[in-house]
């Protein structure tokens, strides 16, 4: 129960950073194009990186794994956690797996969105 709360509380802190860096985006550049969404894509999967590589070399513990990469991380983008199962991929020599993967989530995810949109919009 208290793995779970460590993700809450850090999945919040990571949506409130998200929406924070969205607004700064669409005042900065406008609202024609999603560069908030792009910068916070890249930037969580940088951090992302940057986290599990130092937990790993410095054994940190699994509460703060929790916290930071499932819940902040995971608040702030879940395409950091995209990223980090596409390089573990990689990483483990499984060239073809990971980009099937990687092509398979974008491509998946993109036509879920739209046949959500569709049925929603098909209801009455």
């Amino acid at each position: 129960m208290f793995s779970l709360f460590l993700v809450v509380i850090g999945g919040g802190i990571g949506a409130g950073i998200r929406h924070l860096a969205n607004i700064g985006a669409m005042r900065l550049v406008g609202p024609n194009y999603p560069w908030g969404t792009m910068v916070i894509n890249i930037a969580g999967s940088f951090a992302m990186g940057l986290f599990i590589a130092i937990l790993a070399r410095r054994g940190g513990s699994n509460e703060l794994r929790l916290f930071v990469a499932t819940g902040i991380f995971g608040g702030f983008t879940t395409f950091s956690t995209f990223s980090l199962d596409f390089a573990a991929l990689w990483e483990r020599g499984a060239t073809l797996p990971a980009f099937g993967y990687a092509l398979a989530s974008v491509v998946g995810a993109i036509i879920a969105l739209f046949m959500g949109l569709w049925l929603a919009r098909s209801l009455p």
